[in-house]
């Protein structure tokens, strides 16, 4: 008998059918499909950069109305290459109005660009075009992208404060360390006393970082774009998801965005007449986090063999219960496309409060830790010569 088991490899392949009782002689990858899975997955592979989402969402809106008013799709392609601002799109499209001029469909085309375009645009585009409905296809898929930007300006915008704080709070430590501390300590010479325990912490402090200066900073540059890149790799990127997901309000913030980008591509999906099980397989990709991700993907070969799409998702273990619940109540009424979008809204609202939330607790947490430090380094200045100006008050 032959069975099909989604597997990272054939090594687990072959143990996962051994632990079910099977005997395994030969384990081998399927056929690529050509379904809606093979033509969204085509491209040139994974080394061109995605448009800028601006970008795109503005090509996106004059699209759907060029196609509405009625207008050829090559017609169409070939205005808004001309109009484009994006010297990045325009090589982009030019390639699509090719593709179509020699036959290829716009769900084609777009999809053979590789990783420039989300496979949940290539796959609403491609459900458009069998359905006929292609102008409703591209307004609801510009409905989602829209929320996605202003949730990405409204995190950008949120995060923006702290940032700065942060970083002028650095740039005084750096200045009262490396400039100041060493000119009072020539002061702090003639005393000719025993100096405050804090001070002479700073002026170690100060003395190690201004004679290794020119050595310090760069050892710091390389680090932090060592570590830049490492993040951009799988393996960084999977732990710092990671790690994040065990830091208080951040893991909360990050699981509720989660979950509404997720169903919220699920919906525009199941909108446009894509089957739930290919729906999904394309909204777990949505997920940025890669540990969610990972979760949310391995529930596909539940959702294939017939199990409930609730009780899948439940086996994901990170979606909350009231998410969940709603999800079972809109599959056992046959009204799952509404209820997912009455879920992705909950959490939007929901993900702005936490946002709030985080951001409440990083401003006054940076002014704590960096004022305690501009604080320490003015006390160890100012002691001695408090301390000093005592000694001749009492001997007069």
């Amino acid at each position: 008998m032959t069975r099909t088991v989604e597997a990272a490899g054939a090594a687990e392949a072959r143990v996962r059918l051994e632990a079910e009782g099977f005997r395994v002689f030969s384990v081998a990858a399927p056929r690529a499909a050509a379904g809606l899975t093979a033509i969204t997955r085509g491209g040139k592979g994974g080394t061109q950069p995605r448009v800028k989402p601006g970008d795109f969402l503005i090509f996106n809106q004059q699209l759907s109305a060029i196609i509405r008013a009625g207008i050829p799709i090559l017609q169409a392609i070939g205005m808004l290459r001309r109009r484009a601002s994006s010297s990045r799109l325009r090589v982009v499209l030019a390639d699509v109005e090719d593709k179509i001029r020699s036959g290829m469909a716009l769900s084609a085309a777009f999809a053979a660009q590789g990783p420039i375009f989300p496979r949940i645009y290539t796959a609403s585009i491609l459900a458009g075009e069998r359905s006929g409905a292609l102008d409703d296809v591209l307004s609801r898929y510009v409905s989602y992208m829209r929320r996605g930007v202003e949730i990405r300006r409204k995190i950008r915008g949120a995060l923006a404060y702290p940032l700065f704080l942060l970083a002028a709070s650095m740039g005084m430590v750096m200045f009262l360390t490396v400039y100041v501390v060493p000119k009072m300590s020539s002061l702090f010479e003639g005393f000719n006393r025993e100096l405050p325990a804090v001070t002479k912490t700073v002026i170690a402090v100060s003395d190690f970082a201004s004679s290794n200066f020119y050595w310090l900073v760069p050892t710091f540059l390389v680090s932090v774009v060592g570590l830049v890149l490492w993040t951009r790799t799988p393996s960084g990127r999977l732990a710092l998801d990671r790690f994040l997901l065990k830091l208080p309000i951040v893991s909360v913030l990050i699981k509720q965005l989660a979950v509404a980008q997720m169903t919220r591509s699920l919906a525009t999906l199941l909108a446009g007449g894509i089957t739930l099980v290919e729906s999904w397989e394309i909204a777990a990709e949505s997920i940025t986090n890669k540990e969610l991700r990972a979760r949310s993907s391995a529930t596909l070969p539940m959702i294939r063999e017939g199990q409930s799409f609730t009780e899948s998702l439940e086996s994901a273990g990170w979606i909350p219960p009231l998410a969940l619940d709603m999800i079972g109540v809109g599959e056992r009424s046959g009204s799952l496309r509404e209820m997912l979008e009455e879920v992705a809204e909950f959490h939007d609202r929901e993900s702005e409060v936490r946002l709030e939330q985080l951001t409440t607790v990083l401003e006054p947490a940076i002014l704590l830790v960096m004022g305690g430090v501009v604080v320490t380094i003015l006390l160890s200045i100012y002691l001695p010569i408090i301390q000093s100006i005592s000694n001749l008050s009492f001997r007069n």
